[in-house]
């Protein structure tokens, strides 16, 4: 399966079908995902960052987001992995590793250390060169395994 990996800041016109897409998959309001989407318009370096995978024809077929803070209360720990999602058709084919790796290397040449996320998908991450951090308390009050991948 062909696809093209893309920070959604350079595809300004993707957004609100974006923002659509990853309110369908996490309940999150769209609103949320539109209000974090438009902090990066025109910042190449910053946080937060959007990243989808589009086929040949322009489906998204996964996405992932890089934000400060990922619904927790350790907001030393930053940036965060989130809504990290691949269309079931499309797994199996790598389009997640290589959504996280595109994020984590740019992350890395925007100067930052280290990249965190929260699973419960742990074999998974671990594979793809995280590894347990910490756990740590959400801000609902549960508690979370906290992943890191080293950048630098």
């Amino acid at each position: 399966m062909e696809y093209s990996i893309i920070a959604l800041r350079d595809r300004q016109d993707l957004k609100e079908r974006a923002a659509n897409w990853f309110h369908s998959k996490w309940r999150v309001p769209v609103e949320a995902y539109l209000d974090s989407m438009s902090e990066n318009d025109g910042n190449k370096a910053g946080v937060p960052q959007w990243y989808l995978a589009l086929s040949p024809e322009g489906e998204i077929l996964g996405g992932l987001g890089v934000i400060e803070n990922d619904f927790h209360k350790r907001k030393d720990l930053a940036p965060n992995i989130a809504a990290v999602y691949v269309e079931e058709k499309a797994r199996r084919r790598g389009i997640s590793r290589a959504l996280l790796d595109f994020a984590c290397e740019e992350l890395r040449r925007f100067g930052r250390e280290n990249a965190y996320l929260i699973t419960t998908h742990t074999d998974y991450y671990e594979h793809c060169g995280f590894e347990f951090f910490a756990m740590v308390e959400e801000d609902d009050g549960g508690l979370a395994r906290m992943y890191r991948r080293k950048l630098k």
